[in-house]
């Protein structure tokens, strides 16, 4: 390998058209170039909800040689989409809809830092892990038992929606017919996946300007094959498996309250790197898996559509999709450019029920995700478009 930046980016292809205004903006494409040009780097694409990111942009997929880069992972380490399908009609939910609403404020916790107090705290498997004992960890046990089952703050949200199949496929049970009522949450690894980044991303900087010099900040890397690499991926499986737990108990004691039953549930994650048997690395930030076949889910956002959705498989993109709408701006232009009547009346028109939503979260402050999903029509097929009817998220922590 030589050690310095590529002249040139190795070629990648982008979904969307780019330019101020268009799919894709340019400063999304330049920060995908960068990543493009490490010495490391074997082949990426760029999703059609790709906006800027810290380094390398959300809704980048790269592969990386023998290395892992927990910046291209990124701070909400194992971030992930879950669906369950209920068995209750939409007209039965409607009718029902502002105590199930109440149900599932329950459950959960929103907000920056939210959690639990001890008395009330929630448990899983997955804290009985024996990687918790080690120091690399070890020292965030106790936030993660605090904050086990929450969901944040941010683009995190609990979802009730109402989905319409498209395509009938072998593993969407027949139960489900033609008209369905799904729960659909977005969170991740929570405040201990952040502070895990934070470490490793320093750890990174640290390992790589000992074997290169030139490297922009934030674009470093670790060898899996050194120690630090190896404890890296492991600490990433770990954060997995505790994102899904977060996922787990927030579904499970809807059910649990409700007395409802589940028909059918999905799940997949982002933001995370997945080792292939060559030795390459597979970073999804903010993109879905979408191998053949995949079952995937994308949400637009909290006024608009979300799809269930199956892979093709396209290797252009890896195997990957977008992993939502993506942002045409950034948060603070997106809070100056609010409209609160619009976005109230939008609300209501649609007769969606919302609680939590900043301004900088609003439909008005993503992409339009009908057009996201005809950008990467080769890459996804839907499978039922989802409409939401109870959206709750983090502005402001809820409990």
């Amino acid at each position: 390998m030589d050690g310095s930046m590529r002249k040139i980016p190795h070629f990648y292809r982008i979904w969307g058209a780019v330019g101020a205004g268009l799919d894709v903006e340019w400063v999304a494409v330049e920060q995908m170039n960068i990543a493009m040009s490490l010495p490391v780097t074997v082949s990426g694409a760029l999703m059609p909800d790709a906006h800027p990111g810290y380094a390398m942009p959300i809704g980048g997929v790269i592969a990386l040689q023998n290395a892992v880069s927990p910046s291209f992972v990124g701070y909400d380490i194992a971030c992930r989409m879950t669906m369950t399908i209920l068995d209750i009609s939409p007209a039965e939910f409607m009718e029902q809809r502002d105590a199930l609403a109440d149900d599932m404020r329950a459950v959960t916790s929103f907000g920056v830092g939210a959690g639990w107090e001890e008395w009330e705290r929630r448990t899983h498997p997955v804290m009985d892990e024996p990687l918790w004992k080690e120091p690399c960890v070890g020292y965030l046990h106790v936030k993660a038992c605090e904050q086990l089952g929450s969901s944040g703050g941010g683009n995190h949200f609990f979802d009730a929606v109402i989905g319409t199949v498209l395509k009938n496929t072998n593993w969407l049970p027949l139960e489900v017919g033609d008209r369905f009522v799904a729960l659909i949450t977005h969170s991740g690894s929570r405040g201990v996946g952040h502070d895990l980044a934070d470490s490793y991303i320093r750890l990174a900087a640290k390992e790589t300007r000992q074997v290169v010099t030139g490297i922009p900040s934030g674009y470093e890397w670790l060898d899996i094959n050194s120690d630090a690499g190896r404890e890296y991926l492991q600490v990433m499986g770990l954060m997995g498996r505790y994102a899904q737990a977060n996922h787990q108990l927030i579904h499970d004691l809807f059910l649990k309250r409700t007395k409802l039953e589940q028909l059918a549930r999905y799940e997949n994650h982002h933001n995370f790197a997945w080792v292939q048997e060559d030795g390459r690395v597979i970073h999804r930030k903010g993109a879905t898996p979408a191998g053949l076949g995949q079952v995937g889910i994308i949400p637009g956002s909290s006024g608009t559509p979300s799809y269930l959705v199956e892979g093709l498989g396209n290797p252009e993109s890896l195997e990957s999709s977008s992993h939502g709408a993506g942002r045409p701006c950034s948060r603070a232009e997106a809070k100056r450019n609010y409209d609160s009547d619009f976005v109230t009346e939008w609300m209501k028109e649609q007769n969606i029920l919302s609680f939590g939503l900043a301004p900088d979260e609003a439909l008005t402050a993503y992409k339009d995700i009908d057009r996201v999903m005809e950008l990467q029509k080769d890459l996804v097929c839907p499978v039922a478009k989802m409409s939401p009817v109870v959206v709750i998220m983090g502005g402001g922590r809820q409990r």
